[in-house]
């Protein structure tokens, strides 16, 4: 179960990623979390057709996100 504190911490965490995505052109939302921790995001602009895009998934957000937010399971692109 997602509980407040926790969707808090993962927020703040992609809002830290933000701006390094913006610097290329890119974004990402928060889609939703799922009860078995798996962040859902958005990617959008350059972020959303980039070959790159699942690198930077899973190289960037998700392993940033885990080191942060021991919790989360994975992080999937909507």
């Amino acid at each position: 179960m997602v509980t407040e504190e926790i969707r808090e911490k993962i927020v703040n965490v992609l809002e830290q990623l933000r701006p390094y995505l913006q610097a290329d052109g890119g974004d990402l939302s928060l889609a939703e979390i799922t009860d078995d921790m798996v962040v859902r995001v958005n990617l959008t602009g350059a972020c959303g057709s980039c070959p790159m895009r699942t690198m930077t998934l899973k190289a960037g957000v998700e392993n940033t996100l885990k080191k942060q937010v021991p919790e989360v399971r994975s992080v999937e692109a909507v």
